[in-house]
């Protein structure tokens, strides 16, 4: 897999988007497919074994070792979005919105609820597929093209520490603590240094990729812009695809973190059969294509995935059911 200067590949999917940010998911995901299948990313579920988890308050009411006997017990789980509609009383269906699967009262939190039966439920990730996931949903693709092999990546350029750039300062930063009281100081000292800040000019700041690729051209759609890859489509049918793509975190592997990648954004093959689009603010990924596949998808036991109709809105507010 290879990173590609030549972002015409991508000019299609330009002419089937919608301008601007309107109402239904064409304003990132393309028009004129046959049919169109929504996969719900899973969430997650966090119980004990005797008693209902602690809301903030009474948390804030404990003692610390209190605190600690809670942490302790603690039982986390995945989620799918159909127990937590269950927990909640609510109804799962294609268009369902995660803030009204949990019964989100105006101006709160949606991400973390805790269900009437104690259980606290946090919302899915928006934008990322786990590499087990995406390996599943290939698994599908890759048997409705003519060109598994060959086809395009999009990754969207501001996802965390992709890019480098130039700045006073990094992408990110990795803690680093040391028992010597002076190295220490020092390192305090270099977080944040307002005094030489103020004469100091922008350096290059290394990302995940190089700087050819950061500073080179991209693929622009009407509402977000991707760094575009050759490559095949197959290579995601593997669970362990992170291993070998040329965006692998290796910065946060130096630094003691296991092995991890950003997912695509976009994946299409050369004979553009299908369109695979995990949008950095949805909570679900998209896939366009044949009303075969999208029946393949929407049958497999390991997806919690629906179809839905061209032209479907997946804003917060298109929840028409759970109010």
């Amino acid at each position: 897999m290879q990173w590609t200067s030549d972002t015409s590949a991508g000019d299609w999917l330009r002419e089937r988007l919608d301008a601007g940010w309107g109402e239904t998911m064409h304003v990132v995901v393309p028009q004129g497919f046959p049919a169109y299948a929504r996969i719900l990313h899973p969430a997650a579920v966090r119980s004990l074994p005797d008693r209902p988890v602690p809301t903030h308050d009474e948390y804030d009411a404990m003692t610390p070792a209190e605190r600690q006997a809670i942490f302790d017990r603690l039982i986390d789980a995945p989620a799918t979005w159909a127990e937590t509609a269950s927990a909640f009383g609510t109804t799962l269906h294609p268009l369902a919105q995660w803030q009204r699967i949990v019964r989100t009262p105006p101006g709160e939190d949606w991400n973390q609820r805790i269900s009437p039966d104690g259980r606290e439920f946090t919302a899915p990730m928006d934008g990322e597929v786990s590499p087990e996931l995406l390996a599943t949903i290939t698994a599908h693709l890759v048997g409705h093209t003519s060109t598994p092999d060959a086809g395009f990546v999009a990754l969207w350029e501001g996802q965390g520490a992709l890019l480098g750039h130039l700045g006073h300062g990094p992408s990110r930063a990795f803690l680093t603590f040391s028992d010597d009281p002076q190295h220490q100081a020092m390192l305090d000292r270099s977080i944040h240094d307002p005094f030489n800040n103020v004469f100091r000019k922008p350096t290059w700041q290394e990302g995940i990729l190089s700087r050819e690729i950061s500073e080179g051209p991209r693929l622009r759609l009407p509402n977000r812009d991707h760094v575009l890859f050759r490559g095949a489509p197959s290579a995601f049918a593997r669970p362990d695809w992170v291993r070998d793509v040329p965006w692998r975190d290796l910065p946060a592997e130096e630094h003691g973190f296991p092995p991890a990648a950003q997912s695509p954004s976009m994946l299409w093959p050369d004979d553009r059969a299908w369109v695979l689009v995990s949008e950095i603010d949805y909570d679900s990924t998209i896939v366009a294509g044949s009303a075969e596949l999208i029946a393949e998808i929407c049958a497999d036991d390991r997806l919690e995935a629906f179809p839905i109709p061209e032209n479907a809105e997946l804003t917060w507010e298109s929840d028409e059911v759970n109010r």
